[in-house]
């Protein structure tokens, strides 16, 4: 199947904080679209607030799939998300519509478009090994292990990113080849058939993009983001978690730096000034990730509306002619 012949897709892609949901939602309604959430925190219910989920509003103005289908002690995996999305999309474009996948996470869109080698599963005894080596060696010590035994994972992985240092160093042990092996295996698996335009949305300064994190931020904190934190506490399923900062859910940035806070490990000062370092932290990761999306064109969302535009346009097939009277 040609290009030109498979159905079309948007990829909307971009740092945290860059304006993709409000452009996603314009586009979708524009368009006749519907919108693919790729972001694995928006996938829990509960995390609303800090995740920056579209409002019940803009989910009842556009469709939205893949926002809260898991609990926020329930396990999902990026394989799991792109099972969930392929079936969406088809839905989507067997309705006539335009599907607009608009995230920031890396791995969900490596997974959906491009696919996943057949990675040996999660493994209870081994991960637990691997945060008993973590308290006692330290996340950083782990990850310097990654790098004696998979260079390229490690160049890939922040050294604070305990998931994806865990599943690193849990494909290894668990099969005996290293993560980026089982990668590499995946590369000539069939892609999404679809012919997909990937935009990214950054802005050129990064200093601007700091103080959209910021002003997000303090949003967010005006808009309940403690209390909303607060009732994660008070389910039973999280209270009573031996662990509840290792769960995925709440590695969400923001959420692990409140949930700190309301242990009374920072002040109000302080926990402000870790969850905005840590959602810039989490914008350099994602900005890294989309320099490797060779395909993707880069626009800027205050200067470049234009062009953004017209790539839209010329990706779009024209209008077809008037019907009869």
């Amino acid at each position: 199947m040609t290009a030109q012949a498979r159905p079309l897709a948007i990829a909307l892609m971009g740092p945290t904080a860059s304006g993709k949901t409000a452009l996603a939602l314009a586009w979708a309604q524009r368009l006749g679209g519907e919108i693919v959430s790729v972001d694995s925190a928006l996938v829990y219910r509960g995390l609303d607030i800090g995740a920056a989920k579209p409002s019940a509003a803009e989910q009842a103005a556009v469709p939205h799939h893949l926002i809260d289908v898991r609990e926020p002690w329930q396990p999902y995996s990026a394989a799991e998300f792109a099972t969930d999305a392929r079936r969406a999309i088809q839905d989507i474009v067997a309705r006539g519509r335009v599907p607009i996948l608009a995230g920031g996470t890396g791995l969900y869109f490596h997974a959906l478009l491009k696919g996943l080698s057949d990675m040996p599963p999660a493994d209870a005894a081994v991960r637990a090994g691997i945060e008993a080596d973590a308290a006692r060696l330290g996340w950083a010590g782990l990850h310097a292990e990654l790098a004696r035994i998979d260079p390229a994972a490690a160049a890939r992985i922040h050294a604070t990113d305990a998931q994806r240092i865990q599943r690193a160093l849990e494909v290894h042990r668990v099969s005996g080849r290293t993560i980026s092996q089982w990668r590499r295996d995946a590369a000539g698996r069939p892609r999404l058939p679809l012919h997909v335009l990937k935009l990214v949305l950054c802005p050129h300064d990064r200093a601007t993009l700091h103080e959209r994190i910021a002003r997000r931020f303090d949003a967010m904190l005006q808009a309940g983001f403690l209390d909303e934190v607060r009732r994660l506490r008070a389910l039973p399923e999280l209270r009573d978690h031996p662990r509840p900062l290792d769960l995925p859910a709440l590695r969400a940035v923001g959420y692990r730096q409140a949930w700190e806070h309301l242990d009374g490990d920072c002040d109000a000062a302080q926990f402000r000034e870790r969850g905005i370092f840590a959602t810039r932290q989490l914008a350099k990761r994602q900005i890294t990730w989309l320099r490797g999306e060779l395909d993707a064109r880069w626009f800027d969302p205050q200067t470049d509306m234009a062009p953004l535009e017209q790539a839209l346009a010329r990706f779009l097939p024209p209008p077809g002619p008037p019907a009869a009277g």
